[in-house]
């Protein structure tokens, strides 16, 4: 008998997705170029269940039913087109191809473009969730023609993670729209994760609090509406986790180098590109950057001298403090995210809906938190909000706890600890905030040195002043 739906790519999430689908009542096909992995994965994980092993395309292909439904789980770029064009003379046409990694959007947009004029039919669709998720429940980011995702949508929202306002997948756009808002996430979670780190490196060199502390506080943090989210959640757990070689917490030995795949630097180019200021993940890929020069951080701390101590005020106070600017913080990352999203649905005519797009976070993904519900919410009440600092409650929160965020970061300067995460995020609310800017100076210098031109506040119009 025909499998329902196929799979390309047995690394841990192709997987994991391909056990989701079958046990969501989707018989599989799984195909994977080394048959030893396909052969491991049958052996074990896949025993008993209804997967069907092949061992090259045009096996693959003709077990399927049609019009075949194929997702791909191999890495982005060229391999995702190897397997596209080795698929695509043994594909009839309304077969669906569906691009599973973290593909560039704008790859999506060929592909989507390339395919759907020869008569088949292509997604492009961000998942989020890791490991775990795509075993039991991601957040699914589809886009490219409508009609190819209503051809879909019976087994995509039973695989991904299901909420209280149901399952966390919904038609994202046209195009590359869905690997573009998966792009943007990814984006706002180099935030959220710089600016926890910000907030451990406080607790930790300014308060001088032990992992048994840290781990309480982030336990005590992730029970509370502004906080409660899946990455306080293991940030509470990893300060648990011992190293039995040392005998040390293991965060403790781990080298302070991040990795990075892309992702989050593509969403900083894009922003740079379509003009939205993104500064707090901006400063988040910047931080895993600095991150990685590592010998040279070293060499420089012997010869480059700062500030050296400890906070000597009531410390539970100050911690207390610490949580508020990093809600305030993460408030700001996200109305950044979520302006970059506005812009560029207007760019590409992708049709955004912002509301939709926080609502399919709330499970199953890395930003995954309760605090999505107000975002869900403020576009709910009004689709057209400029800003998510001018929600109603977004706004609230911001100018009840501002004094605190001030003061952290005050005090992060005075002691020496960088907090770029947290800077910028308070630079973007003050910039925002203020009617005026001193960027009338810069136009002034740009039509001084090059006769670029002004505007005037008092008169329309576009003048030169003759400087010298």
């Amino acid at each position: 008998m025909a499998q329902s739906f196929g799979l390309i790519g047995l690394a841990v999430m192709g997987e994991n997705l391909a056990l989701n689908v079958e046990r969501n009542g989707f018989p599989i096909s799984v195909y994977n170029r080394t048959s030893e992995k396909t052969d491991r994965f049958m052996a074990e994980r896949a025993q008993g269940k209804k997967v069907q092993a092949t061992y090259s395309l045009e096996e693959f292909v003709q077990s399927l039913e049609r019009p075949r439904k194929i997702l791909i789980m191999v890495k982005a770029g060229r391999p995702v087109d190897a397997v596209i064009e080795q698929l695509r003379p043994l594909l009839d046409p309304d077969d669906m191809i569906i691009d599973g990694g973290n593909s560039l959007y704008e790859d999506t947009e060929r592909r989507v473009r390339d395919l759907e004029s020869q008569g088949f039919r292509f997604i492009g669709m961000g998942v989020s969730g890791g490991e775990e998720g795509a075993l039991n429940g991601p957040s699914l980011m589809p886009g490219g023609t409508e009609a190819a995702y209503r051809e879909i949508e019976p087994i995509v929202t039973k695989i991904a993670a299901q909420v209280d306002d149901g399952p966390c997948v919904t038609y994202v756009g046209p195009g590359g729209a869905g690997h573009y808002v998966k792009m943007v996430h990814n984006g706002i979670e180099y935030g959220d994760m710089q600016l926890i780190a910000e907030a451990y490196d406080l607790m930790k060199n300014a308060l001088g609090m032990s992992h048994t502390e840290l781990h309480e506080v982030f336990k005590e943090w992730n029970t509370t509406e502004e906080l409660d989210s899946f990455l306080i959640e293991i940030t509470a757990s990893i300060f648990t986790k011992m190293d039995e070689e040392s005998g040390k917490p293991l965060v403790e030995v781990i080298r302070d180098a991040a990795g990075q795949k892309g992702t989050g630097r593509w969403t900083v180019v894009n922003a740079l590109e379509i003009g939205v200021a993104i500064p707090t993940i901006t400063a988040a890929v910047n931080a895993r950057i600095m991150s990685g020069l590592k010998e040279e951080r070293i060499a420089a701390s012997s010869q480059l001298n700062g500030p050296v101590g400890k906070y000597t005020g009531d410390a539970k106070a100050f911690v207390n403090k610490i949580r508020d600017a990093l809600y305030c913080s993460k408030i700001c990352s996200y109305a950044q995210g979520m302006a970059l999203l506005r812009k560029a649905s207007e760019e590409f005519n992708y049709n955004l809906d912002l509301g939709e797009s926080a609502r399919i976070w709330k499970g199953g993904c890395i930003i995954r938190a309760r605090f999505l519900d107000k975002i869900k919410k403020a576009y709910d009440e009004n689709p057209a909000l400029a800003n998510l600092l001018l929600a109603p409650e977004f706004k609230q929160t911001i100018l009840d706890r501002q004094d605190a965020w001030r003061e952290v970061l005050s005090t992060a300067n005075q002691l020496g600890v960088p907090v770029p995460a947290f800077s910028a995020s308070l630079d973007y609310f003050d910039s925002y905030r203020r009617a005026m800017l001193p960027q009338n100076l810069t136009q002034a210098q740009r039509d001084y040195f090059g006769a670029h031109t002004f505007e005037r506040l008092d008169k329309e119009g576009v003048f030169h002043a003759e400087w010298f």
